[in-house]
């Protein structure tokens, strides 16, 4: 495939998964705050339209704006998501004609892909494809969030657990790798590839599931300080948690969760899923392990890839654990790629020669220790966005992205 038909072939998949998610919806629910910690479904909506406006339109081919106002209401940096409410919002009708308008002149414009360095391997392209899954991502995190109300997206079944569930650990031994990628529709911040040496450690050989996550609630795992860090046991006080997001004790030893607005029992067999940070940490702890380093993780993901995975809203939830054996990695690791985003122990930093490209405001700020960096992507992230390399990060306290973990230990 040519990389031009590639470009408008992925162009076409995002845009119609985006429509598709939000189309079941009624107004209301795309233009009220469902939670103050998401912006409202129609302002993703056409944030996309006006970030592919500014990069393929714009930047590539060097339009006029459509309608300049649009900048600063969608301007991701300049309004916080609790404020975007209070914007004056196109309405979904109005949205959906924008992004359809932009997405016909990107289109129209689409003959070549021009010579230069934001459009070297369709780069451009590719960043603008991403943004739009990520966004994909996200507004499924805010549906899930509408609780009992919320429409249940439909996928096919996950398969079952192979008769070989994995268990245990696997050891990763001592050596150096090739840390990150300088290739295609990588981010600045998976640039540049580098050597990294990684003593030899042990690595969970599944994610951790709900059953093994129960354990650490039945054992008093969210009342005992000694397994949570300062910061940890000070929010866990704060919000009151006592369990995973979504779930409810139903007495005599049963749990239920909230999946799209329907209730059911909870899966022992998948891996956890909404859960901070630091309540991984504390499970980690409890378990007498701790969660791999960033550069851990992407050493056992060598030869894992997005072909025999759980990904692209294909189930709309984990699968069991061992459902993808033949996605495992070169290290026997199993499910690194996709069923959940996995929580590391590293910061976000950059990488040793780090430069910001195209724009600051994708990694660059946000570096620091303030945001917890996680791999792997979920059942939500398309293949084209997980990559063993990609990075992801958030505050320490998100639950509702779709996020769970899997321990380590030194060797």
């Amino acid at each position: 495939m040519d990389l031009l038909t590639r470009v408008a072939d992925e162009l076409d998949a995002v845009r119609r998964r985006s429509l598709d998610l939000l189309a079941p919806l009624p107004d209301h629910d795309l233009t009220r705050q469902i939670s103050p910690i998401m912006s409202p479904l129609v302002w993703d909506l056409a944030h996309i339209g006006n970030y592919e406006e500014l990069w393929l339109l714009r930047a590539v081919t060097g339009a006029p704006p459509i309608d300049e106002s649009l900048d600063s209401i969608y301007d991701a940096f300049r309004h916080p998501r609790k404020n975007r409410p209070s914007l004056p919002l196109l309405g979904p009708a109005d949205a959906r004609r924008y992004i359809g308008e932009v997405r016909g002149r990107v289109l129209d414009s689409l003959e070549r892909i021009p010579d230069g360095r934001l459009t070297d391997d369709a780069f451009v392209y590719g960043m603008v494809i991403q943004h739009e899954h990520q966004h994909g991502e996200t507004m499924l995190a805010t549906l899930q969030l509408m609780g009992d109300q919320a429409h249940r997206p439909v996928g096919e079944p996950a398969p079952p657990a192979t008769a070989v569930v994995p268990m245990g650990e696997v050891f990763v031994p001592a050596g150096s790798f090739v840390m990150g990628t300088d290739e295609g529709w990588a981010y600045d911040n998976e640039r540049p590839a580098h050597p990294r040496d990684v003593p030899g450690f042990w690595i969970d050989a599944a994610p951790v599931t709900n059953r093994q996550y129960l354990e650490f609630i039945d054992a008093g795992g969210y009342c005992e300080p000694r397994w949570w860090c300062d910061e940890g046991w000070a929010w866990r006080y704060e919000a009151n948690a006592e369990h995973p997001l979504f779930w409810r004790e139903e007495g005599g030893g049963a749990w239920s969760r909230v999946r799209f607005g329907w209730r059911e029992e909870v899966p022992l067999a998948e891996p956890v899923q909404h859960v901070c940070w630091y309540e991984a940490d504390a499970y980690a702890r409890w378990a007498g392990k701790r969660l791999p380093t960033e550069a851990e993780w992407e050493k056992a993901a060598a030869g894992a890839t997005s072909a025999q995975a759980n990904l692209g809203q294909r189930h709309y939830r984990p699968a069991p654990v061992g459902a993808y054996p033949a996605g495992a990695s070169t290290y026997g690791v199993h499910q690194l790629i996709g069923d959940v985003w996995e929580w590391t122990s590293s910061d976000f930093e950059p990488y040793p020669g780090f430069a910001s490209f195209p724009y600051r405001e994708y990694s660059e700020v946000f570096y620091g220790a303030g945001y917890k960096v996680l791999r792997g992507g979920s059942w939500a992230t398309d293949p084209v966005v997980a990559r063993p390399t990609f990075r992801n990060w958030d505050l320490p306290v998100r639950r509702q992205i779709f996020a769970g973990f899997r321990c380590a230990q030194d060797a």
